[in-house]
């Protein structure tokens, strides 16, 4: 599989102004792996060189497509298998804005690739165990924001702890728990025990 031939493949199919295309309802045969590894840091790597055009990265990022563990890039006539560390997304900036509508307070996240994500419904979240190569002895989950079709994003380690800096401390006879509120839903987003 040549990374050229699938970039020209997938010309016209995505950009800022158009939505994503609809890579859940392609199923072309599987044409094998290729030596695309998305790293923990949330970079793209194609040969062992990162991917420096942002614009390309978006691309391929816009036709990814997880089934069970295994992540695809994929387009009407082909589907490659990569390599993802972790996640495919990494959470690099946050915002908080209050909806003058409802002034209720929504927390908006932004990807390495430019995806938002307003975090609303409690399926959006949910806390893991980070990565092997990221654990400490005293390791305790983390939070994951799905951004779109069972893809996931890590919070970078800045964003996660100027959240934390925001979050609502809870202490029960077991736990502490921080939480954030985002419309009209609380999120955990750390759990220790106590």
């Amino acid at each position: 599989m040549d990374l050229t031939r699938f970039q020209q493949q997938l010309k016209g199919t995505s950009s800022k102004t158009r939505p994503l295309p609809p890579v859940e309802k392609w199923n072309p045969d599987f044409c094998g792996d290729i030596n695309l590894t998305i790293a923990l840091d949330g970079r793209w790597f194609y040969e062992g060189s990162p991917i420096g055009r942002a614009s390309l990265v978006q691309l391929f990022a816009s036709v990814l497509k997880r089934e069970g563990d295994n992540y695809f890039l994929v387009t009407p006539v082909e589907k490659v298998g990569i390599t993802v560390e972790d996640t495919p997304f990494l959470i690099t900036q946050w915002q908080k804005r209050i909806d003058d509508s409802t002034n209720q307070t929504h927390f908006t996240f932004t990807t390495q690739t430019g995806d938002v994500i307003v975090l609303k419904d409690p399926s959006q979240l949910e806390l893991r165990l980070p990565p092997a190569t990221m654990k400490d002895a005293d390791a305790t989950p983390i939070p994951y924001i799905c951004v779109r079709r069972n893809l996931w994003a890590r919070l970078h380690q800045n964003v996660y702890y100027q959240l934390l800096d925001l979050a609502r401390e809870t202490t029960t006879a077991n736990t502490t728990q921080f939480t954030l509120h985002s419309g009209d839903t609380e999120f955990v987003i750390g759990e220790v025990n106590t």
